[in-house]
């Protein structure tokens, strides 16, 4: 293959990513915007093997048969429940490569020969910063998976001094990049290359341990900029025009939804970076500190204010995930619909564990796309609506976000349910989210729990409405 005809095939697979990512901005068009990205991908991997590689054929194709066969037993075996915990574990692997390719690239003569010293030192530079973006993407991805499953607490870790500590890793890197370009061109620079990758893996541990539950979301996707960054740092090192644009989109497109995300939580994507906000949950909320009591109804006292109402709004958390509880939310929803009720969803923006969870969660249900709505979309309905079902949520429905000035997630945009006529909460127990603070929906007059499992409490709702 040409040069010329590689440089098309990558061009052809840019404008294939650029529709993909356009067609993931909405629900309705996302399966269409997954396909261009697997066949962009598919064109780029063609026309990198045929016209850029050259030898070592076997141990190519060894390795795209081991990395697909894991990605396929992944993809069958994984629930949609695990998503955001795989995503994290997938943003690591590609930090690990770019730091595996730094480091291959660093030890390979012919990277640099026929190149002046400042082409010399550019190449150096372009190295020493993959591998510095790549390792803290590997080990804060790693930190990350560990939290969203549960295998490391939620609770930020919140060590003495830390800022000082993150202020001391940045010098660290900073002055093991002098030493190292100090040696650019004469073959050394190993060991401030190895002290950096050092300190890379421990400031991506530290970021990732000092942010708290609340924060994941957040986590998630700034570690998918990151990934982007690591990628594109490795474009720069072998030259490779399609990997520094596709890493760039990626790269942009992470700090784009991070800036989201903070915006939907009123924070700062520093505050979130300084860590110390959220816990792992499971706090018991103190009906003292509501002045309230609690109102409990059984499934088939749910079901008659579902049939007696008019407008319902279901929102969807986390809750609904765990208990793999989307697919009777979807045959609810039909039943109501059915009968003449107006069934609609309220999507907080950072439900769940990663941006746009709950939508995956329900379009893998089938619920029409037409009825989901975004927050901003829905927020203002809930005074004319009957009847507001909070499957799983806490933290996105409390209303101390705008009640308690000098409440943790004081300003952070919430869906106001409780101005709806009857709310109906799901819940295991009492337990706090995972910003670890009380909500007192619970304990207003309007608001009715619904205590158990959620997928066995909606089955039991549902059984109601269809007898």
């Amino acid at each position: 293959m040409t040069h010329g005809l590689v440089t098309a095939s990558y061009i052809g697979a840019t404008i294939l990513f650029i529709l993909a990512l356009g067609g993931l901005s909405h629900p309705e068009s996302s399966r269409r915007g997954n396909l261009y990205g697997m066949v962009g991908m598919t064109i780029a991997l063609l026309s990198t093997i045929i016209g850029k590689v050259s030898g070592n054929f076997e141990i190519m194709l060894a390795g795209m048969a081991l990395g697909g066969g894991v990605g396929i037993v992944l993809a069958r075996k994984v629930q949609m429940t695990q998503m955001p915990e795989l995503v994290a574990i997938l943003h690591s692997l590609v930090g690990l490569a770019a730091v595996l390719v730094g480091f291959a690239n660093f030890m390979d003569p012919a990277a640099t020969a026929g190149l002046s010293h400042t082409e010399v030192v550019i190449h150096e530079v372009e190295t020493y910063l993959g591998i510095l973006i790549g390792a803290v993407t590997f080990s804060g991805s790693v930190i990350a998976f560990g939290k969203l499953s549960a295998r490391i607490s939620g609770k930020p870790l919140m060590l003495p001094g830390r800022h000082w500590l993150n202020l001391g890793l940045l010098v660290s890197a900073i002055w093991f990049g002098k030493l190292f370009l100090d040696q650019a061109g004469t073959g050394a620079g190993l060991v401030p290359l190895l002290m950096m990758t050092a300190v890379a893996l421990l400031f991506g541990i530290h970021m990732v341990m000092a942010i708290g539950g609340a924060d994941m979301p957040v986590v998630v996707s700034m570690l998918n900029s990151y990934s982007g960054w690591a990628a594109a740092a490795t474009g720069f090192m072998l030259s490779n025009d399609l990997l520094i644009v596709v890493g760039a989109l990626v790269g942009s497109s992470g700090a784009i939804l991070s800036y989201i995300m903070c915006r939907a939580m009123n924070r700062k994507f520093l505050a979130v970076i300084a860590g110390g906000f959220g816990t792992s949950g499971g706090a018991v909320a103190a009906a003292a500190a509501t002045g309230g009591e609690v109102v409990s109804v059984t499934a088939d006292e749910a079901a008659g204010l579902l049939l007696n109402a008019r407008e319902v709004i279901i929102v969807p958390g986390y809750g609904m995930a765990v208990a793999q509880a989307q697919h009777t939310v979807y045959e609810i929803t039909r039943a109501l619909r059915e009968r003449g009720v107006n069934v609609r969803f309220g999507i907080h923006p950072v439900a769940g564990r990663m941006p746009g969870h709950m939508n995956v969660l329900l379009a893998e249900a089938r619920v029409p796309y037409d009825i989901v709505f975004e927050m901003e979309e829905i927020n203002d309905d809930f005074p004319n609506v009957d009847v507001s079902v909070v499957i799983g949520a806490n933290d996105i429905v409390n209303p101390s976000a705008q009640e308690v000035p000098d409440s943790p997630i004081a300003g952070m945009p919430v869906l106001e349910v409780w101005k709806g006529g009857t709310t109906i909460v799901l819940k295991r127990s009492m337990a706090t989210g995972y910003a670890g603070v009380d909500n007192p929906l619970f304990y207003k007059e309007n608001t009715r729990m619904l205590f158990g499992d959620a997928k066995e409490s909606l089955d039991s709702v549902l059984k109601d409405l269809t007898s």
